[in-house]
C-alpha cells in the first residue's frame, strides 16, 4: 500500500522545496472521513486515494492536484459537502474534486464509437481545469489495477468504458504511458483468452524483442553522431494491445472498438 511518505518524496523530487502542507492536511481528513470505508478487496479505502494521489506525482502535478487526489471521492461518498471541503482546503482543491465528481456521474452505455466520440468530446468540455481529467484518469487507473475484486459482468462493463473513453483521452493528452496501460488492462478483461495467448508468446519472445530494439537504438544513434548531432535515442517493444493480431481479434468478435 503507498504511504503519506512517498506521495511527500514525489513531490519533492520534482518541486523539491515545495510546501506540503496542503497534501498533509488532506491527507488526514481524508483518512477520517473515509474510516471505516473498505475497498471490494478487503484493503481500506484510503489506500484507493493514496494510489490516485501518488499516480499524480507521477504526472509531476501540483500540490492542490495531489491534494484533490486524496479527496477526489469525499463529495461523493461522505457526508462532506463541497462548500465544506472549500472552506478547509480552498477553491482551487474544490473546484477540481467537484469536476472528478460530475465527471464520476457520466455513465457510458453506448457501444458505437460516435456515442464514443462524443462522450469524450463532453468529458473534455466538461473539464475546464485540465487537473481535473489528470485526477480522474489516475482514478480510473488505479480501478482498473484492481479490477479483479468486481463482478465479472462489471469488469467487462467497465473494462469497456476504459478502453473506449478514458485511453483515447489519456492518448489525446499525449500521456502514452496510462493510456498503454489501460488498454492492456482493458484488454486483460474483456478478452481473458486472447489476452493470455498473446502474453505467453510475447514473453517467449522476449529476449529478441528488447535485442531487437537496442540493435534499432544503437543503429539510429550512430546515425545521428555521423551527422554530428548529439542525441539520446529511447526504444521500447510494443504493449500487448498495440500488436496488429489486436485487430484480428476485434474483428471476429465484431467489437466496438475502434484502433
Amino acid at each position: 500500500m503507498i504511504r503519506l511518505s512517498d506521495i511527500l518524496d514525489g513531490i519533492h523530487s520534482y518541486i523539491p522545496d515545495t510546501d506540503t502542507s496542503l497534501i498533509e492536511k488532506a491527507y488526514i481528513y481524508s483518512a477520517k472521513v473515509h474510516a471505516g470505508q473498505t475497498r471490494l478487496s478487503g484493503e481500506p479505502y484510503l489506500s484507493h486515494l493514496l494510489a490516485t494521489a501518488h499516480i499524480l506525482t507521477q504526472l509531476h502535478l501540483d500540490p492542490a492536484s495531489i491534494a484533490a487526489g486524496l479527496l477526489h471521492d469525499t463529495v461523493e461518498d461522505t457526508l462532506v459537502s463541497l462548500e465544506k471541503l472549500e472552506e478547509m482546503f480552498g477553491k482551487d482543491v474544490a473546484q477540481i474534486v467537484d469536476g472528478v465528481t460530475k465527471l464520476s456521474r457520466i455513465r457510458f452505455e453506448s457501444q458505437i464509437q460516435k456515442q464514443a466520440e462524443n462522450t469524450r468530446k463532453m468529458i473534455l468540455a466538461m473539464s475546464k481545469d485540465i487537473r481535473v481529467l489528470l485526477v480522474k484518469l489516475a482514478d480510473r487507473l488505479h480501478n482498473m489495477r484492481t479490477l479483479e475484486y468486481q463482478k465479472d459482468n462489471k469488469r467487462v462493463k467497465i473494462a469497456r468504458e476504459t478502453l473506449d473513453i478514458y485511453a483515447p483521452l489519456a492518448g489525446r493528452l499525449g500521456i502514452g504511458w496510462i493510456k498503454s496501460e489501460l488498454e492492456d488492462l482493458a484488454f486483460l478483461y474483456i478478452y481473458p483468452e486472447e489476452y493470455q495467448r498473446l502474453h505467453k508468446e510475447v514473453d517467449a519472445r522476449i529476449g529478441k524483442r528488447k535485442a531487437y530494439v537496442d540493435e534499432v537504438k544503437d543503429l539510429i544513434a550512430k546515425k545521428m553522431a555521423d551527422f554530428g548531432l548529439s542525441c539520446e535515442v529511447l526504444g521500447r517493444p510494443k504493449h500487448l494491445y498495440s500488436f496488429p493480431i489486436i485487430e484480428l481479434i476485434f474483428q471476429r468478435h465484431d467489437s466496438a472498438v475502434y484502433l
